[in-house]
C-alpha cells in the first residue's frame, strides 16, 4: 500500500505497470488482427516490466506498494508471452494465412 503523505504524483507514478500490463493484455482481448496487436502488446508489455522492477524497487524503500508492483510484472509477463508466442507460431508455420 501507499503511505498515506504520499503526493498524488507519486500515486499516479506507482500504478503505472498494472496500468501497462492490462493494456498488454487488453489489446490480446479487444483485437481481432492479432499480427498488428502483437506488434503493440510486446512493446506495452516489456515496459511495464521495466516498470514493475522500478515500483518494486521503489517498494523497498517505502514510496511504492510492493504488491502493485508485482501484479504488474505478472499482467505484463503474460502479455509479453502471449505476443512472442504468436510471433513464434506465425514464423515456423509460414503456409498460413496471416489476419491483418
Amino acid at each position: 500500500m501507499i503511505p498515506v503523505g504520499t503526493s498524488d504524483e507519486t500515486r499516479g507514478k506507482a500504478e503505472l505497470a498494472v496500468w501497462f500490463g492490462g493494456a498488454s493484455l487488453a489489446c490480446w482481448l479487444c483485437c481481432p488482427f492479432w499480427v498488428l496487436v502483437s506488434f503493440v502488446a510486446l512493446p506495452l508489455a516489456l515496459v511495464g516490466l521495466v516498470r514493475a522492477f522500478v515500483e518494486y524497487r521503489a517498494s523497498k524503500s517505502g514510496r511504492a506498494g510492493g504488491t502493485r508492483a508485482l501484479v504488474g510484472a505478472a499482467l505484463s509477463l503474460l502479455g509479453a508471452a502471449a505476443a512472442i508466442t504468436y510471433m513464434l507460431f506465425l514464423a515456423t508455420h509460414p503456409d498460413l494465412p496471416v489476419q491483418g
